[in-house]
């Protein structure tokens, strides 16, 4: 396995250590010096030409960064980026150096904001520059460096530059905001040895070795690079420029030669394979890829959850399938007990709490889902045991590779079964027949009730789902999982297409006047609205005297909960962000609808966050929508407390 640590050594024999610079040549610039993405100059190059500073496309807008220059734009590699996870900026942007740092004016928004300064806030900046070692730097008046880039890497270290940060990957080749690995150099031992830790969320590492006794020469012609690439695996590149001004990369080495050494490179309930120098992601039985465009990110359950002790009738709803040659390590068992294989699949399949199991040297380890780092290798001595429901195992049955497919143990029918099931055939085709009938005439009066709804005065203004009652009954599971409660009814947990797609759904439970009133609000409100920053309404149910709604579900919970009930608060820059969305939901209310709606109840309680974490405003009851040529309205006061 190659080795991260001789990696970075590497890299520093390519390199003579960094020397003072001549910090007035052609890659210099002063005060009141400005950039801007499209307008000459949009960056500022290096001495030699081979490193530049500037505005670089990226998205639908630009970024701020360094880049190894190539003879086009599309040759160009990108070895650093300043804020890499904010919002690409405007065309008309502009960076200018003044006496603080470089100053960001972000063109539309008006938003200005010092994005490089010095520490020290009684040191003025007297000039920058873009070495030819990649470093960006900021000089004070005595030409002392008072910032520089290398102090502050993303995904790539350069020749001469410090390993005491962390590097994080980028999310994609074409996305540089931050990824999902973590690389951060963490002890020395004896001077002669070090280890290097690849970390996910702080929680999960894999520790390699290096040796020392690797040498190289430098070249004048020839930049070096290493990089935490979008896989999670360390490389050592090389950049070798030729007359013309171009450079051909070349990767030297890597970390790790089997990738699914890398914690978490394949995700969350998927197993990695490692054939042919290629790392392949699987899912495991009774999943499906979460984006199957990016099989790394992991998979999600392809059937409902169920109740583990069995549904009616009790037929099982559950079963335990064995899965070989999978070796799994980083498991979090709440179980460890000594047993026989047999013993740990049934006791896995009886205990509601354990969705997976591994035996192994005669103990069995159980934890719930969702599993971590799983490869498939030949002559693994252990046996894993995922408990699924029976649907699912029907519905991948030839479809798991031969070296995982499920072994599904079903017991034989009783002979009692066996005659009842057939005495009563004639006695159900008659039924058949007959229920027919009546479920043909129920369903055609119910669909002249559905269609007589149209006195809400809704139909011709919205195009939403109409569902049933009956319908969200069974979606909800008899309205089981409270979410939460307001002023006129509960919010409940529901799924749609066999529980791929949760849904929220409100039902108000006080049809009195104000609480029709709230619902023809809710459904005139945002029914028609559609942004990013709104929980999107997806249909309703207007069945005699029930009235429900229909929402996408929001998976972490209200604000409230986030800033209140939440161990680990939001920082200051997540509190931004969060701001700004809120800001940009009003906003669209108030300004970008075509029939302007004010929102009436905006609290911590009704804004929610996604499965992204992005804000979104939601509970539209008291709502007030303004025609084209008002600019205000009046209401009483109404709601719960906020």
């Amino acid at each position: 396995m190659a080795a991260v640590w001789s990696l970075l050594m590497l890299l520093s024999s390519f390199f003579v250590a960094r020397g003072v610079e001549d910090k007035h040549s052609n890659g210099t610039i002063g005060l009141g010096y400005s950039l801007s993405p499209l307008t000459p100059p949009t960056s500022l190059a290096s001495p030699s030409g081979r490193f530049a500073f500037g505005f670089y496309s990226q998205g639908n807008g630009f970024s701020i960064g360094v880049w190894l220059e190539g003879n086009r734009k599309t040759d160009n590699k990108v070895v650093w980026t300043a804020n890499r996870d904010d919002p690409p900026l405007h065309a008309t942007a502009t960076l200018t150096l003044n006496e603080k740092g470089l100053l960001l004016s972000c063109g539309v928004s008006g938003e200005n904001k010092v994005i490089f300064y010095p520490n020290d806030s009684a040191v003025s900046v007297f000039s920058a520059s873009m070495l030819d070692s990649g470093n960006f730097v900021l000089y004070s008046t005595v030409n002392h460096t008072i910032w520089e880039s290398f102090e502050h890497p993303t995904d790539t270290l350069l020749g001469g530059q410090a390993t005491t940060q962390s590097l994080i990957s980028c999310s994609s080749e074409n996305d540089h905001s931050s990824g999902r690995f973590l690389l951060g150099f963490l002890q020395l031992i004896n001077n002669t040895d070090s280890s290097i830790y690849l970390e996910i969320n702080s929680r999960f590492v894999t520790e390699v070795s290096y040796n020392e006794n690797t040498t190289t020469t430098s070249n004048d012609g020839i930049v070096h690079s290493a990089s935490l690439d979008v896989d999670g695996n360390f490389r050592l590149y090389t950049h070798q420029f030729d007359p013309s001004g171009g450079f051909r990369t070349s990767r030297v080495s890597r970390a790790l030669k089997d990738s699914c050494e890398i914690i978490g490179f394949c995700g969350i309930n998927s197993y990695c394979t490692f054939n042919d120098d290629r790392a392949y992601c699987a899912c495991l039985p009774g999943t499906d890829f979460i984006d199957p465009q990016r099989n790394t990110l992991g998979c999600k359950r392809n059937y409902n959850e169920a109740h583990c002790k069995g549904g009616k009738d009790n037929i099982p709803l559950y079963n335990i399938t064995p899965l070989q040659n999978i070796e799994w390590t980083t498991g979090i068992f709440y179980s460890e007990e000594v047993m026989s294989m047999s013993a740990c699949s049934q006791t896995c399949l009886e205990d509601c709490n354990c969705e997976a199991a591994k035996f192994s040297d005669g103990v069995c380890r159980k934890q719930k889902l969702p599993l971590w780092h799983l490869r498939r290798r030949q002559g693994v001595s252990s046996t894993v045991f995922l408990k699924m429901g029976i649907r699912s195992l029907e519905a991948d049955d030839g479809t798991v590779s031969h070296e995982l497919k499920p072994q599904i143990k079903r017991k034989d029918p009783t002979l009692k079964i066996l005659l009842l099931t057939f005495s009563l055939v004639a006695c159900s085709c008659a039924l058949l027949a007959i229920s027919g009938v009546f479920i043909f005439k129920f369903r055609v009066l119910r669909y002249k009730r559905l269609l007589e709804i149209g006195n809400l005065g809704l139909t011709g203004e919205l195009t939403l789902t109409s569902f049933s009652y009956n319908e969200l009954k069974r979606a909800t599971n008899g309205f089981k999982e409270e979410l939460g409660k307001g002023s006129f009814g509960a919010v409940y947990k529901g799924s749609l297409n066999r529980g791929r797609n949760l849904i929220a759904v409100k039902r108000l439970e006080k049809l009195v006047e104000e609480g029709e009133r709230e619902f023809q609000a809710e459904m005139r409100a945002i029914g028609r609205a559609h942004h990013k920053n709104l929980v999107r309404l997806l249909g309703y149910c207007a069945e005699d005297s029930k009235r429900v709604l229909v929402y996408e579900y929001m998976g972490n919970g209200s604000l409230a909960d986030l800033l209140f009930k939440s161990r680990q608060r939001p920082d200051w820059d997540e509190r931004t962000r969060i701001a700004l969305d809120v800001a940009r939901g009003i906003l669209y209310l108030h300004e970008e609808c075509e029939t302007p709606i004010i929102h009436c109840d905006i609290k911590p309680q009704n804004i929610l966050m996604d499965d992204y974490w992005r804000a979104k405003i939601s509970d539209f009851g008291l709502a007030k929508l303004l025609m084209g040529d008002h600019t205000r309205t009046f209401t009483v006061v109404r709601g719960t407390r906020g």
